[in-house]
């Protein structure tokens, strides 16, 4: 096989025969992947004033409350969920009711609460109706808020809550089951996927399962604090 330069110079010394001295090249579409807006405030607080009026996509007609997220702004542990549900679309907080209880014993239990390491927010900031999915043109259109969060407040991991959450955030279609055990990438920082509290209430069989992915949760924050 000849050496990558040499078919590097014939196909240069070829277009110059057909095009002359201009070079024609194929460009490759930008990625779809969101990216960081240089552009939007470095203060957590004064980034959520910048963006609870937002109306770039249906959601922000239809919304009651615009919610943003809570927490510890410098937490190491990120939870996602997949939308704001018809309490938190009411409230302007996430994970509250009967699963948000639930959520705040599971954090306890590896010495965390809403104020304490923990930065707890949503993929998409504005409720869907009815609780449907979100359709990819919204998220296309929130999770630059979600990038912006993470770069403002580094955590060490990120947790998404829920199969819904997960395959938002990696933009798959594979069951919670094999997205569970697994380290993912998001943007430069670890990703691990779990049950959203909501289904524990439905399924008692999954507050084991989901117990374990919190003891490596907790394992993994220790080892790199």
């Amino acid at each position: 096989m000849p050496p990558r330069t040499d078919n590097v110079s014939r196909y240069l010394r070829q277009t110059k025969e057909l095009f002359g001295d201009e070079l024609y090249l194929t460009i490759q579409p930008q990625s779809s992947s969101p990216s960081l807006d240089v552009d939007f405030n470095s203060n957590l607080s004064a980034f959520e004033q910048e963006i609870c009026t937002c109306q770039k996509c249906p959601l922000g007609q239809s919304r009651n409350k615009f919610v943003f997220g809570v927490g510890d702004p410098k937490a190491s542990l990120l939870l996602v969920g997949e939308a704001p549900g018809a309490t938190e679309d009411e409230i302007g907080e996430p994970f509250v009711g009967r699963a948000g209880k639930l959520l705040d014993k599971i954090l306890a239990a590896i010495d965390r609460n809403r104020q304490k390491d923990v930065f707890i927010c949503n993929v998409m900031k504005c409720r869907p109706p009815n609780n449907r999915d979100p359709l990819r043109t919204e998220v296309d259109e929130c999770e630059p808020y979600l990038l912006h969060q993470i770069h403002l407040i580094k955590p060490k991991l990120i947790v998404a809550l829920g199969r819904v959450a997960g395959q938002t955030l990696l933009n798959v279609d594979k069951s919670l089951k094999s997205l569970r055990n697994t380290f993912h990438d998001y943007h430069g920082t670890p990703l691990m996927v779990t049950y959203h509290p909501a289904a524990l209430l439905r399924n008692q069989d999954l507050k084991r399962p989901t117990w374990e992915d919190f003891k490596t949760i907790k394992d993994f924050l220790e080892q790199n604090k």
